[in-house]
């Protein structure tokens, strides 16, 4: 049997922006559609309904951006769609802490499907502060959320 030919390379960096792929942003409204193509003529297979959902942009093309969701979905939406606000989301039940350690008091617990808003996380700390809905504010382990990198460093205005 011949071999198959290998994939492409993943870009490394968007052909538009020249911002590093992958990368985190969010949605910015409530009606986003996800279309099966970089264009208004391919079909829209989903419309999301949740402002701030994190995303990571995996690609570019023009003004589309091919992303995933954090169930693994993936589908172009239009840059407009999206902005540059830090969000995260929490898949399982999590403690939101008043300070960075595991014993800190519990400030909020956090509910699976949650979307909170990353305030810092800094680079080789396994801690990000956050909050969430304006009504929480404290620290997080970052490997319990979804919406930064490994190895990230995040810094908003609060």
């Amino acid at each position: 049997m011949p071999a198959r030919p290998a994939a492409p390379p993943e870009p490394q960096v968007g052909s538009n922006t020249g911002l590093p792929l992958p990368r985190f942003a969010s949605l910015r409204s409530d009606a986003v559609n996800l279309r099966a193509g970089p264009g208004m003529q391919y079909p829209i297979e989903w419309t999301y309904q949740r402002r701030e959902l994190p995303v990571s942009i995996i690609r570019e093309f023009d003004v589309w951006r091919r992303i995933r969701d954090p169930d693994g979905t993936e589908g172009w939406v239009r840059q407009s769609n999206l902005t540059g606000r830090r969000t995260f989301v929490v898949r399982e039940e999590r403690a939101l802490r008043r300070r960075p350690e595991d014993g800190a008091p519990v400030v909020a617990r956090l509910r699976p499907g949650v979307v909170g808003l990353l305030l810092a996380c800094e680079a080789g700390n396994a801690w990000c502060e956050a909050s969430v809905r304006n009504e929480a504010r404290g620290w997080i382990r970052r490997a319990e959320l979804w919406g930064v990198g490994p190895e990230e460093e995040v810094k908003q205005s609060r």
